[in-house]
């Protein structure tokens, strides 16, 4: 497996003179830039140009990641040539979040096969339900097909997003990205280190990812409360405010729900995924020292499911743009940790993201906000 990581800005152009020649249908190309490479697809045409045959696979963020280093209205970059593992992609268009769980579906029905190992899923941020969309894909794909990936994000405005579709950038796009083979290896680990704070509530009115009531009481009214003056900022403040749910108040898991929208009129809250009703739901804020600390131990669970990786290894880190919020100016800290415990020499692109899908510890994939994921891929001779 050959591999190289560059970057791009307007400002500066690319990192590196030539792009690596290595097309081929084993090159894998990702690509992680801002929102606005939506109008400013150049860079984007030329990546795709250079590379026909490969398969071509990114999406928008709220932030780019390139090493260890965190950029905006930048692409960063990976090419990777594989030397036995086969690839494929799939594309599915929604038109609105009903749509999410059958494309899903059709992904997987797509890139379903004996030797399919993993599965890299890159979403639209805004248009679908993420919890729907892994409903789909686990429907469909056996447990021991690691499936990982990421909603695209728009910084913190919540209005484009876009994934990447026959060579451009488009919206309302899933894309998923099939490995296959003995050869390919691939870890993941995908950790928070967010505090629970107040008391724990019941959903008592919910419809699929939109939120009305909480114990009864109107959510957004319930959920101002908390937030104070911080609430004249909604929903972008909201990002550091996630919802912890778990099916009941013995239920050792719990996911984390990141706000997408507010509604004033009917009091309502959606959702990045689904908040079942009869759920067990509560308020979490950020610790600066154990969101640091979540990046590190996904790292490490990630090295602990797939001990034997070795020589080159990228890591794709989506970690969601709440982190970054709350984080600010020591963001950097948090890829920076991961780089350290994952195996040396390891080279890491990725993005900050509306959400993140990763296996809960194992076995079928789950929709997580506010954590840190990891993916790493290599491949053994």
């Amino acid at each position: 497996m050959e591999m190289q990581t560059f970057a791009y800005s307007d400002e500066t152009g690319w990192s590196l003179k030539t792009f690596p020649a290595v097309d081929s249908g084993q090159t894998l190309v990702l690509i992680f830039g801002a929102s606005g490479f939506l109008e400013n697809t150049a860079p984007v045409q030329e990546l795709a140009q250079a590379y026909p045959s490969s398969v071509i696979a990114g999406c928008s963020t709220s932030g780019e990641i390139f090493g260890t280093e965190i950029s905006d209205d930048s692409l960063a970059v990976a090419v990777v040539s594989f030397g036995e593992s086969r690839l494929e992609v799939a594309t599915a268009t929604v038109h609105d979040s009903s749509e999410s769980r059958a494309a899903g579906q059709q992904l997987s029905e797509q890139l379903m096969a004996d030797d399919l190992r993993g599965v890299l899923v890159l979403s639209d941020g805004l248009s679908v339900n993420g919890s729907e969309l892994v409903q789909g894909i686990n429907s469909i794909l056996p447990e021991d097909v690691v499936v990982t990936g990421g909603l695209a994000g728009d910084g913190d405005r919540f209005e484009r997003t876009w994934v990447i579709q026959d060579g451009r950038p488009a919206g309302g796009v899933i894309s998923a990205v099939g490995f296959y083979g003995d050869a390919v290896r691939i870890g993941h680990g995908s950790m928070g280190g967010w505090d629970i704070f107040g008391p724990e509530r019941r959903v008592t009115y919910s419809e699929g990812n939109v939120l009305y009531e909480l114990d009864g009481q109107p959510a957004l009214e319930l959920y101002k409360r908390y937030l104070g003056e911080l609430a004249d900022g909604l929903p972008a403040t909201a990002l550091r405010f996630p919802l912890a749910l778990r099916d009941g108040p013995d239920d050792d898991k719990s996911v984390v729900r990141t706000v997408l929208s507010v509604n004033e009129e009917d009091q309502s809250m959606t959702f990045a995924g689904d908040v079942p009703e009869g759920a067990h739901a509560q308020l979490m804020r950020a610790n600066f020292d154990r969101l640091v600390d979540g990046a590190a131990g996904a790292a490490m669970m990630t090295r602990e499911n797939c001990p034997d990786q070795i020589g080159p290894v990228l890591a794709i880190a989506i970690s969601c743009v709440g982190r970054r919020l709350v984080l600010g100016e020591a963001t950097e800290e948090e890829i920076e940790s991961t780089v350290e415990v994952l195996p040396e020499g390891t080279q890491q692109v990725g993005f900050y993201s509306y959400g993140e899908i990763s296996p809960y510890t194992s076995g079928h994939c789950d929709l997580h906000n506010q954590t840190m994921t990891l993916t790493t891929i290599s491949e053994v001779a």
